[in-house]
């Protein structure tokens, strides 16, 4: 895959972005970077001379820019999918990767759709949102002013990406992320056939843990399966060895 295909399936998702000078001011970041995939996510209007006057020679990446309801949506397709956020918490991600090791991880994904998911200007991204993603990016930033402007944010991202992504040959072919969550599905509930979940929101970290090590991984169709063989079987294992009551 040469660096302008790499680059190419890359896209950029804006989740509720509040205003259509950033939504320009984000196209023109992203084309000086061979990133041309916009998603937005929601039904906002946004006024045309705002984004088109900060776009410039982007208007195309606005023009082309596809819309969905919902991020799940967005993402399904991906093989790889990222949130951008600098908030740490409790029900976030354990693991967070600065904007160089992200354009590694692309770098060394193989070939299918990435997903690089930005917040809303004024408070970011849910929990919710970022646990849809496999993935976190942090740009570092003081902590005396650590707040980025959003097309700022994907300037950094991009450059990064743009700077770190060479050509490369195409070996395996990753599941996209619609697969991981299907095969998370089959991990977990084979989990809770054997008892293993003691508390009712075990089941749902545990789904989400799986199913962000799947997409991190960048399993093939094979591999999957054999990991959703592995606990299946055992589930099975456990219920033909579970002693047969007396009729």
């Amino acid at each position: 895959m040469d660096q302008k295909s790499n680059l190419g399936r890359i896209q950029i998702v804006l989740v509720g972005t509040q205003d259509g000078a950033n939504v320009g001011s984000v196209c023109r970041a992203m084309k000086t970077m061979g990133i041309t995939r916009l998603v937005l996510i929601g039904d906002r209007e946004y006024d045309e001379n705002r984004v088109r006057t900060l776009a410039l020679h982007a208007r195309d990446v606005w023009e082309n820019a596809k819309r969905y309801e919902t991020l799940s949506e967005a993402l399904e397709t991906s093989v790889l999918t990222i949130a951008s956020t600098r908030r740490q918490g409790k029900f976030r991600k354990d693991s967070v990767l600065n904007p160089e090791q992200l354009a590694s991880r692309v770098q060394s994904t193989g070939e299918g759709l990435v997903s690089i998911v930005f917040g809303r200007e004024s408070d970011g991204l849910t929990d919710e949102e970022v646990a849809q993603c496999a993935a976190v990016v942090s740009i570092p930033t003081s902590e005396d002013f650590p707040s980025l402007n959003l097309a700022q944010a994907v300037q950094i991202i991009t450059f990064n990406l743009f700077d770190k992504i060479k050509t490369w040959p195409v070996q395996a072919v990753p599941v996209e992320q619609a697969r991981c969550e299907h095969a998370a599905a089959n991990a977990t509930s084979a989990m809770d056939e054997i008892g293993y979940f003691k508390q009712a929101h075990e089941k749902l970290w545990t789904y989400r843990f799986l199913r962000d090590v799947f997409a991190r991984a960048s399993l093939t169709e094979s591999e999957i399966q054999k990991m959703e063989k592995v606990f299946v079987k055992m589930s099975r294992i456990r219920a033909h060895k579970e002693p047969k009551e007396d009729v």
